[in-house]
């Protein structure tokens, strides 16, 4: 079995021979060093190793080998074929020429490797050889028809070649040796075997199922990935006289053969449901048309021509007609915009269906369902267990978005309505849709719901990261009306998060009762239309002297002003000066941002320079939010110094030491790091522009109303192709995740290492921002690859039933049967004919004759009640062998009786367009002199 199981390598070079190009290559099994050691003694006498494997039965058929190693039975030799493909050794005296060179080369070099030279065109693998040792030469001959001659079909016409081929001397012949094989295919699998179902497209709207189906992907072939499954039924030990094989009468019975080994074919590329998903959807990537493109007119395009017509645009300003301030909303814009939509492209013409289309939003947005959007439903619940789970982690190294969240879902269902529902149109219309929802939770203060609470989670991709933002809008605008609403002066929940360090887990605890339900952002002051504040209006008593003097020694006037904006008193902490207690203030929260912005904010920083201007700009930049949280603490803490604030706010850069004083006590002495005492840094030139104003009537470092409107914008101006490149990762996501899950079913080892490489592949590709088609072409590849391996393995374990043995143990064996067959090229099956795998094998074949003879099934045949009519509706179990192959070999002197005896070896192979027999004749060195 070494000429399957070993290693079989090879060395190729180019040489030149009467100005034509040869490919000279060196075959070769790789041999363990315990077997090279012992061949180093050369003894006279031995025969090459090439004539030695002649007698071994050992590796008679291998299934995956060189045609060579097959025919002569070799484990090294070397091939001298034309270099091109097109070229051919064709005449008789070409041929002659390169075998009479060959020959003189062995016989100067003392080579024992056989050489073989191609002959005739390349297809019909023609070869002639030789191979000399010690003092014996071999010729291996071939003989290559396409019409087979009938005296040959059988075991006694191809006896009767090799005795006439061998011309032996002794009269009674010694016994030859017999190894015979027939090979049996079985294409006709029946139907039923083939598990896959297809989706049910109608269960996917409406009905039962609902919108559950849009969640999940499909998985399968749909069509059985197994086409043929090839029987080989072996006869390795026979000899001659023992088994009859003419033209009237055969002994050789499948059912009867010892050995039986079986090989399936597997279809080439079969259509998988999965693959076939993911592939539609990456082509959108490619596609260059605009939303509005694709679903005809403009949406917000007027119906009018003549209201474009820019002569009557001054005299349209003019007029004193009445304008509708309540009728300018932005949701009242959408709305007719919904109408024009409809009217320009008709109910009728409209990509989705009205049916898919409400259950793709309702999946998307169950909160829709009840009247009033909960609040709690933005937030995806962070104690739950799976969240732990690796499978669900993948999205940090996919940069795609959790498997719980509304982005993973959307693109679940873009995926759905691209293949099954109106392909890129369809798309444009949900996407359409959504970016509607999207303004419409945005203008009625509704959170979206399947996104984690907080800032955006940078790990995700950008357009969760966009709509991460958007719920950080709504948020704050909700928690800013309502706000205004309860009309609530002093207490405002905030940021504390600088002080934490400081605080006692009681006082944290109090704080989160004070904070309630708005505690995710610093909310309520004003910012609407009837109030605003400029920042220095209720400052004016401060102008000059009042600042001046803060930072000379706490005025009067500083602690006459009344304290605002507090949140809380820290537990330990004083005020230096006054010794009041120290409150920590309501500060803004720092402004959300996504990774665009980031990288915009880093591009305006970078290209300020190295220039002390440049510098200095940059530190005014980004130390807007230092400043408006002076400006809170200041106002929380009238009279306070910029030594209280640091204290609070990096307690790092506040040194206290034990010193004594004049009366020999030890007591704390405090001052600044020596950071903050540089002359004119950013922390003091903030301390002294900053002026006590709450947060809540402070300028917003994060204005929601406008990064909002950037974020709709973005989404509304997304063509189809970029929305296919946000998303694709999150489809790459779910579908190793639907992998994973299937292949958890079956337990296919070979599989678990493909998913681990996918998973690492596709880690490396995705985190770039834009990733190479290419490089998406294979993870996409690789995964229809895993789902075909897949299907493979179901398809064989429905045709075996394995899920229908009763007995444990022969279950365990047929599935470790079906495992051998994905992976190796031949499995041996235990038990032959006889064994469980082999009863079922003939039962296959059985039906499959009955098919197609349209002759009663193996059940009725056993009730029809004479043997005469079983005999008139039998049908035989097998068809007849795809391919016979028989091995003859003898040990005989020749071409005289006191020659050495040497052995002799033919190899023929039958099949419907083919005969070959292959030949290995020896003759002794004494008789070539």
């Amino acid at each position: 079995g070494i000429f399957t199981s070993g290693t079989w390598e090879e060395k190729s070079d180019e040489i030149s021979f009467a100005d034509f190009k040869f490919s000279v290559t060196h075959h070769y099994l790789v041999q363990d060093s315990t077997d090279k050691e012992g061949k180093d003694e050369v003894l006279e006498d031995v025969i090459p190793q090439s004539m030695q494997d002649l007698l071994c039965m050992n590796n008679d058929f291998p299934p995956r080998a060189h045609c060579l190693v097959r025919w002569y039975g070799l484990r090294e030799f070397v091939v001298i074929a034309p270099a091109a493909n097109h070229d051919a050794v064709l005449s008789e005296s070409k041929c002659n020429l390169l075998l009479s060179s060959v020959s003189i080369a062995l016989g100067n070099t003392g080579c024992q490797v056989p050489l073989f030279v191609q002959i005739h065109h390349k297809w019909r693998r023609m070869y002639v050889g030789e191979c000399q040792g010690h003092g014996v030469r071999t010729d291996f001959e071939m003989v290559h028809l396409r019409k087979v001659p009938n005296q040959y079909t059988h075991l006694s016409g191809l006896l009767d070649i090799f005795k006439s081929k061998i011309g032996c001397p002794l009269t009674p012949l010694p016994p030859v040796s017999i190894a015979i094989r027939f090979t049996y295919v079985l294409q006709d699998w029946q139907q039923y075997f083939w598990p896959q179902q297809p989706p049910d497209i109608d269960a996917l709207v409406g009905g039962e199922v609902g919108g559950l189906e849009f969640g999940k992907l499909p998985f399968g072939a749909c069509e059985d990935p197994i086409s043929e499954l090839h029987l080989a039924t072996t006869w390795p030990h026979l000899t001659e006289g023992i088994v009859v094989d003419n033209d009237v009468y055969s002994d050789l019975d499948p059912i009867q053969a010892p050995h039986w080994s079986v090989r399936v074919r597997k279809a080439e590329n079969p259509q998988c449901l999965l693959g076939d998903f993911v592939t539609e959807f990456f082509k959108i990537c490619r596609r260059k048309e605009s939303t509005d493109e694709i679903l005809g007119r403009s949406t917000f395009e007027e119906e009018g021509r003549e209201i474009a017509d820019i002569t009557h645009a001054l005299s349209k300003l003019t007029e004193p007609a009445p304008v509708p301030i309540h009728k300018l909303s932005v949701s009242n814009m959408v709305h007719t915009a919904k109408k024009k939509i409809r009217k320009h492209r008709g109910v009728e013409e409209s990509p989705l269906n009205n049916d898919v289309l409400n259950t793709i939003l309702l999946f998307l947005f169950p909160d829709a369902a009840s009247e009033k959007p909960l609040d709690g439903s933005s937030s995806i619940d962070s104690n739950n267990p799976v969240s732990e789970s690796e499978d669900y982690n993948l999205y940090n190294q996919f940069k795609s978005a959790p498997s719980d969240s509304l982005t993973y879902k959307l693109a679940l269902c873009l995926c759905m309505i691209n293949f099954y529902h109106g392909g890129l149109k369809g798309v444009a219309h949900l996407w359409q849709e959504f970016v509607l929802e999207m303004r419409f939770r945005w203008e009625n203060n509704f959170l979206i719901p399947g996104l984690a609470s907080g800032p955006p989670d940078l790990r995700c991709c950008l357009l969760h990261q966009k709509l991460q933002m958007l719920n950080c809008c709504i948020e704050r605008k909700k928690a800013r009306d309502e706000g205004r609403k309860t009309n609530t002066s002093d207490m405002y929940p905030g940021d504390a998060g600088k002080a934490g360090d400081q605080l006692g887990p009681d006082n944290l605890k109090d704080m989160d009762k004070e904070k309630g339900e708005v505690g995710k952002s610093w909310d309520s002051w004003s910012d609407s239309e009837e109030e605003f504040f400029e920042c220095l209006s209720d400052t004016e008593e401060l102008k000059g002297n009042g600042q001046e003097s803060g930072k000379k020694g706490g005025p009067k006037e500083m602690t006459s002003l009344k304290p605002e904006g507090r949140l809380y008193q820290h537990g330990k902490l004083t005020l230096l000066h006054n010794g009041e207690p120290l409150y920590i203030p309501v500060t803004q929260e720092p402004a959300p941002m996504t990774e665009d912005l980031l990288e915009e904010q880093s591009e305006v920083l970078a290209k300020l320079g190295t220039s002390a201007e440049g510098a200095h700009l940059r530190a005014r930049m980004q130390s807007a939010c230092l400043l408006s949280d002076m400006e809170s603490f200041k106002a929380a803490n009238p009279g306070c110094f910029l030594e209280d604030f640091v204290r609070w706010y990096s307690p790092r850069d506040y040194i206290e030491e034990e010193v004594i004083d004049e009366k020999g006590n030890m007591v704390l002495k405090g001052e600044l790091s020596a950071r903050m005492k540089i002359p004119s840094n950013m922390w003091v030139e903030a301390w002294e522009t900053a002026k006590p104003i709450p947060a809540r009537r402070q300028r917003r470092l994060f204005d929601d109303t406008r990064e909002a409107e950037k974020v709709l914008h973005y989404l509304a101006v997304q063509k189809p192709a970029d929305l296919a490149r946000h998303l694709l990762p999150c489809v790459i996501h779910a579908a190793v995740l639907k992998v994973k899950e299937e292949e958890n079913l079956e337990n296919i080892s070979s599989v678990k290492k493909i998913i681990k490489q996918i998973i690492t592949h596709s880690s490396k590709v995705l985190h770039f921002p834009n990733p190479e088609d290419k490089k998406l072409e294979e993870i996409i590849l690789q995964i229809t690859n895993v789902e075909a391996i897949i299907a493979r393995a179901r398809s064989l374990k429905a045709k075996f039933g394995t899920e229908k043995c009763e007995q444990e143990e022969e279950k365990e064996d047929l599935e470790r049967f079906v495992s051998c067959l994905l992976e190796q090229p031949e499995v041996l099956v235990v038990g032959a004919g006889r064994g469980h795998a082999g009863k079922i094998i003939h039962k296959l074949f059985v039906n499959a004759q009955r098919a197609a003879a349209m002759a009663p099934p193996e059940e009725e045949l056993k009730r029809m009640g004479s043997p005469e009519e079983r005999r008139q509706n039998s049908v035989s179990d097998f068809p007849p062998p795809a391919g016979r192959e028989l091995i003859l070999r003898t040990t005989v002197p020749r071409p005289a009786p006191y020659s050495r005896a040497l052995p002799q070896r033919m190899y023929s192979v039958l099949t419907k367009e083919d005969f070959r027999l292959a030949v290995k004749m020896k003759i002794t060195d004494a008789d070539v002199h």
